[in-house]
């Protein structure tokens, strides 16, 4: 039987933790039989969660004995203990598969593992993980990356992702299939980690994090259905077009119209989420030109098409 390890450190993500732990531990074959032995191992026998305490089942010696090791998220601030770093390398030495949700890819690239591979973690991350990280090939876009020996995924439902998509690979379609219908989760889901993202958000008194382009950031959120051009914001902030762009560049690091377009895209996943309204009629309200436009903008900044991220967001309109 195909042996899992969890591996449960100090400040972990009970989230992270729990999901390999019920993915892998309730799949069963075609005939009924488990197939995965599920193991939480750790550098104390009791680690902490949250408001949670979490016990261990094994220490760190254990993950030589195993065919799989899930690596969940932990709080970065502090670097994984350096007992942990060395038993990943010599996993990995031994060809043990090896893989990470959400900031756990903190700890394997800590490790060495990821350095010149493909890997990824939560957006929220995104930044901080390159700059630690510079010879790990980060693509913060996907839900997960399959890199054979080594895999990554993104925060918090990715990881589900990950391990139905690590049960196909082990058992097969057929398998994966039943476990994420007992999951209630699709076996794969379109798009990647830009559909969750939130653009442009305003801070609570609803001016953005900009000081001095405030008042027309905000005008920017109130007027973005119209058909506004570079001169307009211009003309809003009393400056030139020359002038707005460098203050854009240095204040938000886009452009005006970038920055409008997020907006607007951002506008438009707020109505597909709550409200039944067509497609084209969104994109309209929304201040796109035309619905080429507004399907070919939304693509681009959320991953998905307008009506895929509707799918994905279909349990918000129903409720």
């Amino acid at each position: 039987m195909h042996t899992v390890a969890v591996l449960a450190l100090p400040d972990t993500i009970a989230f992270d933790l729990a999901t390999p732990v019920e993915v892998f531990g309730r799949t069963v074959s075609v005939s009924g039989e488990p197939c995965y032995r599920v193991l939480v191992c750790g550098t104390d026998p009791v680690v902490t969660a949250g408001p949670l305490r979490i016990a261990t089942d094994l220490g760190l010696d254990a993950l030589a004995d195993v065919d799989t090791i899930i690596v969940p998220g932990r709080d970065v601030a502090t670097a994984p203990p350096q007992a942990v770093l060395d038993a990943l390398v010599a996993a990995y030495a031994r060809g043990i598969r090896i893989a990470s949700i959400c900031s756990g890819a903190f700890t394997l690239a800590a490790a060495g593992l990821l350095d010149g591979r493909r890997a990824t973690t939560h957006w929220v991350a995104a930044d901080a993980f390159r700059s630690a990280f510079p010879a790990v090939h980060l693509d913060a876009d996907v839900l997960y990356v399959d890199e054979g020996q080594v895999l990554t995924s993104a925060g918090a439902s990715a990881g589900l992702d990950l391990c139905l998509h690590m049960v196909a690979r082990d058992q097969g379609t057929a398998v994966a299939a039943d476990a994420a219908r007992l999951a209630v989760a699709p076996l794969h889901r379109g798009g990647g980690q830009a559909q969750f993202i939130v653009r442009n958000r305003p801070t609570a008194n609803g001016i953005g994090e900009h000081a001095t382009l405030a008042d027309v950031l905000a005008w920017i959120e109130r007027e973005a259905h119209r058909d506004l051009v570079l001169s307009d914001i211009a003309a809003r902030a009393a400056v030139s077009v020359r002038t707005l762009n460098r203050r854009f560049a240095a204040e938000t690091g886009q452009t005006p119209m970038q920055w409008l377009t997020g907006v607007r895209v951002r506008h438009a996943q707020q109505l597909l989420e709550t409200t039944t309204m067509g497609v084209e009629r969104i994109g309209r309200e929304v201040g796109f030109s035309s619905p080429a436009n507004f399907r070919e903008q939304f693509r681009r900044l959320a991953g998905v098409s307008p009506q895929n991220y509707r799918h994905t967001f279909r349990d918000r309109i129903a409720g």
